[in-house]
């Protein structure tokens, strides 16, 4: 009988082993290259073009939404501020063109 578990054991342990070494590898691999990957510049603006807590509003009904939302081309996301200026700032976009904010109909859609 312990010879039987014996055996089992021995033959187990190997690939038990190797799936645990090859997950290690992996996790180890996969966050070298996240770090990496933060390195680079075009990484690095995108990153530091996150809209800041100031430039962020909540609308009853709708959620958070960023950058002017009174401009015409604001996308009303919580993600993107519009097509125009993605990243913004809204502060002095040529593009700005008002919009009656008591329209609802406009806002939601």
């Amino acid at each position: 009988m312990w010879k039987t578990l014996l055996v089992i054991a021995v033959g187990l342990f190997p690939p038990v082993l190797s799936l645990w070494v090859i997950r290690k590898v992996h996790v180890r691999a996969r966050s070298r290259l996240r770090r990496l990957s933060m390195t680079f510049p075009s990484v690095q603006e995108r990153y530091n073009m996150l809209p800041s807590e100031s430039d962020r509003y909540y609308l009853e009904g709708v959620g958070f939404l960023i950058g002017d939302i009174s401009c015409q081309y604001n996308a009303r996301s919580a993600h993107i501020r519009c097509a125009i200026n993605p990243y913004g700032p809204c502060e002095g976009c040529r593009d700005y063109e008002s919009r009656e904010l008591s329209d609802s109909k406009n806002m939601v859609g």
